[in-house]
């Protein structure tokens, strides 16, 4: 089993915690548009409280470890490793809670480049222990605006990993998907199984809007989430998700696999 201090090592060896890439600026941006509502920050979740820039700054020093003096604009964002660590703890405890009961899960990722083989490890776990791998709405045709415009995407799924792909994207051959932070992968997914009388999942696990889509709708969710992504954070300070694991999102993807290693090894769940 992975120690807890040769992951924390890791952690910052690969910059996953400690001295991360997310710059201060664009994590002050996040906050800025978080605190005007705009839903490109939001995603997916709609607060209940009023957040201030200056009360985004407290809220992610808390919850990551970042500096909380407004007056630091400039430089690379810190997180907190024992933070990190923590988080993961509590995340491990949600995966073992669902497959205790062999719960029917969601997975998705707005970030299939990095992530993909971290979530997918874990529905391989879940399903392992039991659980049904949830892929409601497969095919399904999705459109997000973006900066450059309403894009057409469609839900697929990899090793029981949801993700969104251009139409002429090919599902092999070395696309692993699109990169986005919408919630309406995740609405598109739940309103299918319900449509569907199909089981509804007991846990979504992800990150962006697959988490605060989920979380906003009722749904247990957990997920991973970088220091300018505040959204998951606000739902984890208002009760709507249920787990955040403070960490860059986007270090290489082989990174991730200690990572994995520790939660499902915590969870009891290694194969």
């Amino acid at each position: 089993m992975l120690s807890t201090s040769a992951l924390r090592a890791h952690l910052l060896a690969a910059r996953l915690a400690g001295t991360v890439a997310t710059s201060r600026e664009e994590s002050l941006r996040s906050y800025r548009l978080f605190a005007a509502r705009d839903p490109r920050v939001l995603i997916g979740i709609d607060p209940e409280w009023a957040w201030s820039e200056r009360d985004l700054i407290g809220l992610m020093a808390d919850k990551c470890g970042v500096s909380g003096d407004p007056r630091c604009t400039t430089g690379l964002d810190v997180i907190d490793p024992e933070r990190t660590l923590a988080a993961l703890d509590v995340f491990a405890e949600r995966l073992a809670a669902v497959a205790q009961r062999s719960g029917p899960v969601l997975i998705g990722t707005g970030h299939p480049h990095r992530l993909l083989g971290f979530y997918a490890a874990l529905a391989d776990a879940l399903s392992a222990a039991g659980c049904t791998v949830l892929s409601p709405a497969h095919g399904r045709r999705v459109d997000i605006t973006t900066r450059f415009g309403l894009r057409t995407y469609n839900l697929d799924y990899v090793r029981g990993v949801a993700l969104v792909r251009a139409p002429d994207a090919k599902s092999s051959g070395g696309e692993p998907g699109a990169h986005t932070h919408s919630p309406l992968p995740v609405r598109t997914a739940l309103a299918a199984a319900a449509e569907s009388g199909g089981p509804l999942p007991e846990l979504v696990i992800g990150d962006h809007g697959w988490v605060c889509g989920a979380g906003q709708l009722g749904f247990e969710a957990i997920g991973l989430a970088d220091t300018d992504d505040p959204a998951l954070f606000v739902g984890e300070a208002e009760g709507a998700v249920s787990v955040v694991v403070p960490l860059d999102d986007a270090v290489r993807s082989d990174y991730y696999r200690p990572l994995t290693r520790y939660v499902l090894n915590r969870a009891c769940l290694s194969q």
